[in-house]
């Protein structure tokens, strides 16, 4: 990915610099808190600190290893022995203070954003074979968890008991790490797309909301499921049908050359007739991989075409304040005829 990064430059930029460890682990395979990769036309170095150099050296193909040592004269060094005149940096990933520091560092270089991140999120995009394989193996442990969860919920449980014992079984079952912090919530908390756990009781009657993942390999897996504790209302059930069927629509609508905001559409129209629009507070989707959000965004104002191989979820949802909210999230890869629904676990509404 590095030689076809370098070969994606401008023809008036020397090289790129990429400092932040999402990006440097990408282009490098190799994770690491602090390291510079600077990656040119005449030749890529790995700059990382001697808490890493070993394992760096027998680990990095891509391009040459060095320890870093004294960050100003090494990269001063490497920019004239490659002939660099413009190098390109990243913008999103980099505080205004790390820029500076940069530009300091590099004086005598020009040193620009315009255009690094979309250069890279183009790449990242789209999925290798390796990759996708890391996020199916994180999500089949996600599955697994939600399985064994449908066995833990139960009246009187707390939603931190549920979210810890989500974490606790992806972590004991060949998780690396958790996405994000886990979402698990019941009755009323449930109007809060990202609620945040407490020590409330799950009650009959009750839906209960769980957003979760697994981390493998560095790469993410995200899916929500909602469930429903003893009976509830003809309301409840309308409303996570409608949830469902519009998951569906726009699930249906996907692959490649699909514009986001035609995907996004699918779900949202459906909503709107139904008379809950007001009621769906965010996108229908988003990419996942080395990050738990990632492009592209399938929102109602995204340009994104979408692509094979990209991987995204698919996650409408209805959420009334006050009163209780549903929602459905599934991982696709999208294929150039359609796309692949990597998440395997049934959507019918569960009761418990």
């Amino acid at each position: 990915m590095l030689d076809k990064l370098v070969s994606m430059l401008p023809k008036n930029v020397d090289g790129v610099l990429i400092v932040s460890e999402t990006n440097r682990r990408y282009f490098t395979s190799f994770p690491s808190s602090d390291g510079i990769l600077l990656a040119t036309k005449n030749g890529s170095v790995f700059l990382t600190d001697s808490r890493y150099i070993e394992e760096a050296q027998n680990t990095v193909s891509c391009c040459e290893v060095a320890e870093l040592k004294k960050v100003t004269e090494q990269l001063t060094e490497l920019c004239r022995k490659f002939g660099v005149k413009v190098l390109m940096a990243e913008s999103e990933r980099l505080t205004v203070a790390q820029l500076a520091s940069y530009r300091k560092i590099l004086k005598g270089f020009t040193l620009t954003t315009i255009g690094t991140d979309k250069l890279i999120d183009t790449l990242r995009m789209v999925k290798s074979e390796e990759e996708k394989n890391c996020v199916i193996k994180a999500q089949r442990i996600a599955e697994k968890a939600y399985e064994h969860i449908l066995g833990f919920i139960k009246e009187g449980v707390t939603e931190k008991e549920i979210a810890l014992e989500l974490d606790f079984f992806m972590l004991r079952n060949g998780a690396q790490a958790i996405s994000f912090e886990t979402i698990a919530v019941s009755g009323a908390n449930t109007s809060k797309p990202h609620g945040v756990p407490t020590d409330k009781k799950v009650c009959r009657g009750d839906f209960v909301t769980m957003d979760f993942g697994a981390v493998v390999n560095g790469y993410h897996s995200d899916m929500t499921r909602t469930v429903a504790v003893g009976e509830v209302s003809d309301e409840q059930v309308k409303v996570y049908n409608t949830v469902l069927e519009a998951q569906l629509k726009a699930l249906d609508v996907l692959k490649a050359g699909v514009k986001c905001s035609d995907a996004d559409a699918a779900a949202r129209i459906y909503i709107n007739e139904k008379g809950y629009g007001e009621y769906f507070r965010h996108s229908t989707g988003h990419g996942v991989g080395l990050e738990i959000h990632e492009k592209p965004n399938l929102s109602p104002k995204s340009d994104f075409i979408l692509q094979e191989g990209n991987i995204v979820t698919i996650e409408p949802g209805i959420y009334i304040p006050g009163k209780f909210g549903v929602r459905i999230e599934d991982l696709a890869i999208i294929t150039k005829f359609g796309c692949e629904n990597l998440t395997k676990i049934a959507k019918n509404l569960a009761k418990i």
